[in-house]
This record gives structure tokens, sequence and C-alpha cells, in this order.
């Protein structure tokens, strides 16, 4: 019997134990009524997602798409439909993937951390300038990211309202198949807007670069996967990030052992990072992957045909990798591993921006705002309605004593 997820995401890691108590392989139905193997061991999720036998794309692999079985109207129809790297297999997936790569050399990560500490001095200027209470999520979690993204592939100011609140729809996982479609002109109406603004005026921001990719050798790059790409980044080259930084901060406010231990240097930013990415991963469920031919696990087979669900929250509390406290913060246990930036073929390329904001912003906010806490009780910070996107609607805080 397939097992309904919660739309709302409100209690994302119960239903992951439940999940796991129902085996390794799980069949959940999904908004729309679409189903899906939810994998949540790490172990198997990690082998899975290194498997060339699961495919992301649904063109060629997910018999449900092709055989018409999925609606236009599918609320998630945006995660499989677009045409870019994250939904390509083999061959397209290289050639795709090489194009974006050159925005996230380890060199040009590096190159970014003066122009990160500069964005993260404003944005902490601006909330010492304000109220003692604020939402730092709004005021600090979201800005940072969006900014940096949106500088590093040219947004202008006035589009970025518009992309933010059509990225917000993508993610949420309660929108209505009438919101779902809307949601998705609008968003493509706005970035062939950006792209044919960039054709009349040039720049030499990364956008720029797919572009000339797109217009000096079409062969290289057909205008939909141009502009799924630039879906592909503004959208998930900030979510993730968001949502580290959200959790990093509430664990530290929550767990003032923890903090302390940061604080006086026994343990690092790198390390609250990490266990922050295993203990609460930003995407919690990835849409979605595809057998290309049967594929067991546990002497229970994947079907040639069908999708999984990646359950990166599941994966990263796995009571069979990290023992009896799986479900506890500790930036000083030894092994945090996770899989929140995935594996394999599709591993995620902004994973060392993410990395380098959350270490530059973390330290930086709790130095200027040493008596930073909560202003509600932890239990009252609702989540996002969002079985993928796994953050706080809000986060309530008090910058000072």
């Amino acid at each position: 019997m397939e097992f309904t997820l919660d739309p709302t995401g409100r209690d994302i890691h119960a239903e992951a134990a439940l999940l796991r108590s129902r085996g390794r392989l799980t069949r959940v139905r999904l908004p729309g009524g679409v189903t899906a193997w939810s994998v949540g061991g790490l172990a198997d999720l990690k082998r899975l997602l290194g498997d060339p036998r699961l495919s992301k794309d649904p063109r060629r692999h997910w018999r449900a798409w092709r055989d018409g079985e999925v609606p236009d109207d599918w609320p998630l129809h945006l995660w499989v439909s677009v045409r870019n790297m994250f939904t390509a297999y083999g061959d397209e997936h290289r050639r795709l993937r090489a194009l974006v790569s050159k925005a996230f050399t380890p060199r040009r990560v590096d190159d970014m951390r003066p122009w990160v500490r500069r964005i993260t001095a404003d944005l902490l200027d601006a909330l010492a300038a304000g109220p003692d209470e604020v939402d730092l999520r709004e005021a600090f979690a979201y800005p940072l990211p969006i900014e940096v993204v949106c500088r590093l592939f040219g947004v202008p100011d006035d589009l970025r309202p518009g992309l933010r609140r059509a990225v917000d729809v993508i993610f949420d996982t309660t929108a209505s198949p009438r919101d779902a479609v809307a949601n998705q002109e609008r968003l493509y109406a706005l970035l062939h807007g950006l792209v044919e603004a960039k054709r009349r005026d040039p720049g030499d921001d990364l956008a720029d670069g797919l572009i000339a990719a797109r217009d000096e050798d079409g062969s290289r790059l057909t205008e939909q996967e141009l502009v799924d790409t630039l879906i592909l980044v503004l959208a998930a080259g900030h979510e993730t990030t968001v949502n580290l930084l959200d959790h990093a901060i509430t664990a530290l406010l929550t767990h003032p052992e923890q903090r302390r231990r940061v604080e006086t240097g026994d343990v690092s930013w790198a390390d609250v990072v990490e266990e922050t990415l295993r203990w609460q991963a930003p995407v919690a469920h990835l849409p979605l992957r595809y057998a290309v031919e049967d594929v067991a696990v546990d002497g229970t087979v994947i079907a040639r045909g069908d999708a999984v669900l990646a359950g990166y929250a599941a994966a990263g509390r796995d009571p069979e990798h990290h023992g009896p406290t799986a479900a506890e913060f500790d930036p000083g246990r030894a092994d945090k591993t996770h899989l929140s930036f995935g594996f394999g073929a599709h591993y995620c390329l902004g994973a060392p921006l993410a990395r380098l904001e959350a270490e530059l912003a973390l330290p930086a906010l709790f130095a200027r705002f040493p008596d930073l806490a909560l202003a509600v009780p932890p239990s009252d910070l609702a989540p996002l309605p969002s079985f993928i996107s796994n953050g706080h609607a809000t986060l309530p805080v008090r910058l000072r004593g």
C-alpha cells in the first residue's frame, strides 16, 4: 500500500521515521496522485545516486511520463519537464553540465570570498540599524544567497522580486495545479525577458556566457536549454543556502551548549555547517530519478520505468549509519556523512559556494550580535509549506539582549 506524503511538510523527520519503518524501499504518493519509490537509507541512497541504471530524464526513462499519465498541471511538473542538466542523462548531462561548471571552479568560488564578506557586512549593518526583533530568514538568510547568485548571473534589481515569488511557488508543494501552471508561465516570461535584455545589452556575467554559447554555437545549447539552465541555477542556487543558514542559526540558538563549543573553538564553523547539512538537509526530498532497467534493493525491485524519490533528510538521520544519536545536533561528532548535495554524476555544482557563504556569514552574524536569541519558543517555528524545501516560514529573533 502506498504512503501519501504530507504536502505541507509539517514534520519531515517524523514522516521519514514512518517511511523507514515500512522498509528500505517504500511506495509513496506525491501530489496529483503520482507515485514513486522513496529511498531514505544513507547506504542505499548513495548507491542508487551513483548507479547509472537510474536516470534523470523523464522523456526517455519514466514510464508514466511517456505514457501521458502525468498531467500538464501536475504541481511538480517543472521539476521534471525542464531541459537542463538536472533532467539530463548520459552524454546530454555531461554536455550541459560542462557549460555551467565554469561558474563554480575552485578558483572562481574562492575569488568570491571578499564579495560574500561585503554582502554579509552590508546585511549586518542594515540589521544593526533596524529594530531589535526581526525575521532573520527574511532579513539575512534569504538576501545573502539571492544577492550572490543574482550578481553572479547578472539579474537586475527590478527582476528579483518576481524571481523570488516564482521560486517560492516552485518549492511550495501545497500549490494548486492552477497556481503551479500560472507560476510556470510567469517564470518563463521573466527569464525570456532577461535573455532578450542581455542580448540587446550584453555584459560579462555568467548568464551572458551561456547566451553567447547558445548564439555562437546553437548545437551546444538550445533556446529552451538556455532558459531552463537559468531556472536551475537561479532557483537551486539560493534555496539550499537559505535553508542551510536558517537551520544552522536555529540549531545554535536552540542548543546553547553547542553554541558555547563553537565560541570557545572546540568545534569549527565548518563543523557547524556540515552537521547542519546532515541534521537538517536543506532539500528533504528531491524529485525524481527513473529506473533505466530493473534495479533491486534488498530483494525489492524498482521496475524499469519506475520513479524514485531521493530522501536526503531521512538519509542524514539514518540510525543504521549514525547510530542512536542520529537525530541529535552535535557538530563535534566524528562522522557527519550526508547526501544533502547529492552524489555521483548529479552532485551539486554549487556546493562549494554554499559552504563558503555559510562559513563566512554565520561567524560574522554571531560575532556582531552575541546576544542573538529566538523571539518565540522553538515549537512556534512553522515549516515552509513543502516536503521538498526544508526550512522555516519565518525565523523571528531578538538581536540584542
